[in-house]
């Protein structure tokens, strides 16, 4: 069971599925909704319960972000087309026990920092 929340508790989410995709997003919105990377894993949308009072943001045509609208914290992206939903992996409380399997958007990267991981990265 992986259960997470927001920095202040207002909203919490759980799921028995194993989450797919661990990836850190280097996008431009990304970065600046979190202040740097962002992390997260995937399941199916039916899989997740989301308790709380989530605010909807549409960054872009093709998707939108989860917020808390208490603390501010970033907590999903869904895309519109899909019938997933990703979660923060810096929310999950406790260990994850997932391994990162990509960097995505890496061509938007900050300048300030290098990927030396060695996990495959797409543009």
């Amino acid at each position: 069971m992986f259960r997470g929340s927001c920095l202040c508790g207002d909203i919490t989410y759980e799921t028995a599925a194993q989450p797919q995709g661990a990836s850190m997003c280097h996008c431009s919105q990304c970065r600046k909704q979190s202040g740097g990377v962002w992390s997260s894993a995937y399941v199916a949308e039916t899989d997740l319960k989301i308790s709380g009072p989530v605010q909807w943001f549409e960054a872009s045509k093709t998707a939108k972000r989860g917020l808390c609208p208490r603390c501010g914290s970033f907590l999903f992206w869904k895309a519109h087309v899909e019938d997933t939903i990703s979660f923060s992996l810096g929310s999950v409380d406790g260990p994850t026990g997932l391994t990162l399997t990509k960097h995505i958007f890496v061509a938007d990267k900050g300048d300030y920092y290098e990927i030396a991981d060695g996990v495959p990265q797409t543009d």
